[in-house]
């Protein structure tokens, strides 16, 4: 909608706009690089402090697994990626981390979980030399396991280098026509359907005028519309159709970029408890699972018990013999029933609610099946991104809201930072996003929010 009213106004004001968003573009990314500058020194005195804790005390030595292997991980720029490091060189094995070329600066590979750290090729500009990239480094390193902590864009790219990889190594990952259904967001409701498990009813658009026309006075409950490939700004637009008016509505709808080349699910809006999971699991066993309150922009995780949701989503791998990692979505109606409203094939930023359990290594590599899926410890605390964390502290409005922040920060922990392994939380807060801030800064592009979970910048049409 925005490239269409541009073209017809006059090039006065096409001009001016493009100032304006480029200056708001510069003091915005100042602001941040002067506030994230007055926070080093505080931070860089927490490192100190932990590496100097760690000196006293004597650290063990590395644990060394009795089947130790090699692990592939990828994803560094994101906070996931890193927890899984952790837990794997904890159980003994070696890790090895990579991330496009984009993000050579993440601050992950500092970290003493990481034995080694490369850069590759983004797959959706070259799949092939991304797949290639692939094979030459699980060649040189002697990789054992390949575990893609993928974004939204890799994935279905990592189901691409399946094949080849698995000449030389295991990829803990889903074959190609998995990942494009999982990643459907109408492919997969029709799939949970045929399996007899709830969910919402979902209609695929591929022309705005399919949701002008459709007749809403049959309904007993409200529609959103959702991009079925990912949109990460648009995704949060959680839009009540049919809208006040049929004006109304058919201007929201014809401000969307659907098209055939780009389609969108209509979903019924079902009122509840939003809640988001991770699993691991292996030929259809769940082996590791967690499930926690969620939102739009989520950034917070706290283990819910939900016999539930797990059932659900056991009925589901079970039912289709996955091997991988892959979280949910779901809505938790009044009555009760639980509705899966979308699944992504990949790592979810929940496993950081395993930051204290010493089993996530084998739940991804031991062959013996579990007794029970693993769960997070109930030692285990809530996590959080401090620096979202501080950041909200400057909306607060009340004294209930305040003490709910200080209640956050009390009770939980932050998902970066380990005494044991410092670095990171340093180098992600004042090296990563730096460089990402500096490098927008050449360009004045604009960018929406920091995402520190993910460790990117969220731009308009961005990765």
């Amino acid at each position: 909608m925005v490239q269409s009213i541009s073209l017809s106004l006059p090039e006065s004001i096409t001009s001016s706009t493009g100032v304006r968003v480029k200056v708001v573009a510069l003091f915005k990314t100042l602001g941040t690089l002067t506030l994230l500058l007055i926070a080093l020194p505080f931070n860089a005195f927490i490192m100190l402090i932990s590496l100097l804790w760690g000196i006293v005390q004597f650290p063990k030595k590395a644990v060394v697994g009795a089947h130790q292997q090699t692990i592939l991980v990828s994803g560094a720029k994101m906070t996931k990626a890193l927890q899984l490091a952790r837990c794997f060189h904890a159980a003994g094995h070696r890790v090895i981390l990579i991330e496009g070329h984009k993000y050579w600066l993440s601050g992950h590979r500092f970290s003493k979980a990481v034995s080694r750290f490369y850069t590759v090729p983004a797959p959706e500009e070259d799949p092939q030399a991304y797949i290639q990239a692939l094979v030459e480094i699980v060649k040189k390193e002697k990789v054992d396991v390949y575990v893609p902590v993928c974004s939204p864009v890799a994935s279905y790219y990592d189901s691409l280098a399946k094949p080849p990889l698995s000449e030389y190594c295991e990829v803990f990952h889903f074959d190609a026509d998995i990942t494009k259904m999982l990643d459907d967001k109408f492919a997969f409701t029709d799939q949970a359907r045929s399996l007899g498990l709830s969910v919402p009813k979902s209609f695929k658009i591929t022309d705005p005028q399919q949701v002008i026309n459709f007749d809403f006075s049959q309904e007993t409950r409200k529609y959103i519309l959702k991009s079925i490939s990912y949109d990460s700004v648009r995704r949060l637009n959680l839009t009540k159709l049919p809208c006040d008016t049929s004006e109304e509505t058919a201007a929201f709808v014809n401000s969307l970029p659907i098209s055939p080349e780009k389609p969108w699910i209509m979903q019924e809006f079902i009122p509840g408890k939003e809640l988001c999971t991770h699993s691991t699991v292996r030929d259809g066993e769940l082996r590791l699972h967690c499930c926690s309150n969620s939102s739009a922009f989520q950034i917070n995780y706290e283990n819910v018990e939900n016999p539930q949701i797990r059932e659900w989503v056991q009925h589901f791998v079970k039912s289709l013999a996955l091997t991988g990692q892959v979280s949910f979505d779901f809505i938790q109606a009044e009555d009760g029933t639980v509705y899966a409203i979308e699944c992504n094939p990949r790592t979810h930023s929940a496993i950081t609610m395993f930051y204290n359990h010493p089993g996530v290594a084998d739940a991804y590599f031991g062959k013996t099946p579990l007794a029970a899926p693993l769960e997070p410890l109930t030692s285990s605390k809530p996590t959080y991104f401090i620096y979202h964390e501080i950041w909200r502290l400057t909306g607060i409005r009340s004294w209930k809201q305040f003490q709910t922040s200080v209640n956050t920060l009390v009770r939980g922990t932050d998902a970066v930072y380990s005494l044991n392994d410092p670095i990171p939380f340093l180098t992600l807060h004042h090296w990563q996003i730096p460089l990402l801030l500096l490098k927008n800064l050449q360009e004045l592009k604009g960018w929406v929010k920091i995402d520190f979970n993910i460790g990117k910048l969220v731009e308009l049409g961005g990765d």
